[in-house]
């Protein structure tokens, strides 16, 4: 049986979580393929709201594999707070989560890093969450990181020192020190809770599930416009959020992708620094933001908001191969009388383009747009999508026509049942 890859589309916050809250009990596993807590994946259900940084959105359901593959990176102290919040609410994690033992370690001195270095950017800041992100990877890519299979090593304890002094040096270069020794007992508790779990070579996992038959959803985490190749560099997470990503940060073969759902909201939003051409600084922008309730959900900061870019998802569709489009939020909208679409940009030159420009130019290009009628419409109340009004089934086959790809989940409000299917 094939995997099916779950991508957001836009920078991040599309809402991935909820679809693969909905998608899961048609899968046998769910697989998180990269990223870290830096991910905020929010799930409403049963009046309850639950926020997932690193485990995989399918843990609620207890027949589902969920597995953490060795394309994230994972903090220990994090990761055992967000099981302790799961076991209060009821939820035995015990039997169905694994691990991957090549999954990188985020250690304290890596959040300590990434501060020092926003902090060394002055007025050019990445816009990081601050959760070691990009320092961990720095560190896997120059071969120096620490591994989930290290924590059950008789020498990690020095393997650890000897990583938290080259971050020392780091840290001397830019005048500055560490400052994690209040950090250390409870990272080295969370370590020695982390051994008890379930760590294994999860490739072996996922590839044993595939020749039994199994159905495997792949979830990613951030956007396709915060890749780290294709997105707009260098504001950017510092993993590959496409498609492709979940490959490699899972261990399968490319053979084996068939669906690959593309996540969007029916506006758009963006965390942190970088380029935004549809951005709104304006009320319109602030009512949406109140609307959607705009805020991180790892961070806490206010989302900035702007209309659809219809050139950014094109580009992202195509990077992502996406088969079929959930449009997510369309209720925040419902207010609106008249709603914009960006269909292309017109560049510096004076051309109009439908295409997204190198990041670089990004930021000197002016949205085209065309206007539709809202639908002034509660949409929360709707159960089913043949009540959908007029107006917004023109909306979206608008999108249909210009993306060239079909909505098959119409999302109408935050909780699990406000899912609507085409």
């Amino acid at each position: 049986m094939p995997v099916d890859v779950l991508v957001g589309l836009q920078w991040g916050d599309e809402g991935k979580g909820k679809i693969v809250d909905v998608l899961a009990p048609t899968y046998d596993a769910v697989a998180r393929f990269q990223g870290g807590p830096n991910a905020g994946h929010t799930l409403y259900f049963d009046g309850v709201k639950h926020v997932l940084h690193q485990v995989p959105s399918g843990i609620f359901h207890p027949h589902i594999i969920n597995v953490v593959g060795n394309g994230v990176v994972l903090d220990p102290i994090v990761f055992r707070q967000e099981l302790q919040k799961l076991t209060d609410r009821g939820i035995d994690w015990s039997q169905n989560l694994y691990i991957s033992k090549k999954a990188q370690l985020i250690l304290p001195s890596h959040r300590a890093l990434d501060r020092i270095s926003e902090e060394a950017r002055g007025n050019t800041k990445i816009g990081s969450t601050l959760k070691g992100i990009g320092p961990t990877y720095s560190d896997k890519i120059g071969r120096v990181g620490l591994r989930v299979s290290h924590i059950l090593l008789p020498d990690f304890s020095q393997r650890y020192q000897e990583a938290v002094a080259q971050h020392a040096a780091i840290a001397a270069h830019h005048n500055k020190q560490l400052e994690i020794e209040a950090l250390e007992a409870d990272f080295f508790s969370a370590v020695e809770f982390l051994r008890s779990l379930q760590l294994i070579d999860t490739e072996y996992l996922l590839n044993d599930l595939l020749t039994q038959g199994k159905r495997i959803l792949a979830e990613g985490a951030q956007g396709s416009l915060l890749d780290i190749d294709f997105g707009s560099y260098p504001y950017v997470t510092s993993s590959s959020t496409i498609a492709a990503g979940a490959c490699t940060g899972l261990g399968i073969a490319p053979r084996h992708i068939d669906k690959v759902y593309g996540i969007t909201k029916a506006y758009c939003t963006r965390v942190g620094s970088g380029p935004f051409p549809t951005e709104l600084h304006n009320e319109v922008g602030e009512q949406i933001r109140q609307a959607g309730r705009e805020f991180g959900s790892t961070t806490g900061r206010p989302r900035r908001t702007g209309w659809i870019d219809l050139p950014a998802l094109r580009y992202a569709i195509m990077l992502n191969g996406v088969t079929e489009l959930h449009l997510m939020k369309a209720d925040v909208l419902d207010a609106f009388t008249e709603i914009q679409a960006c269909t292309h940009y017109r560049t510096a030159t004076g051309e109009s383009t439908p295409q997204l420009p190198d990041p670089g130019e990004l930021t000197t290009v002016t949205p085209e747009y065309v206007t539709l009628p809202g639908w002034n419409t509660d949409l929360t109340q709707i159960t089913d999508a043949a009540q959908l009004p007029a107006n917004l089934i023109a909306y979206l086959e608008f999108l249909e026509r210009e993306l060239q790809v079909s909505i098959s989940i119409v999302s109408v409000g935050p909780d699990r049942v406000s899912t609507l299917h085409r």
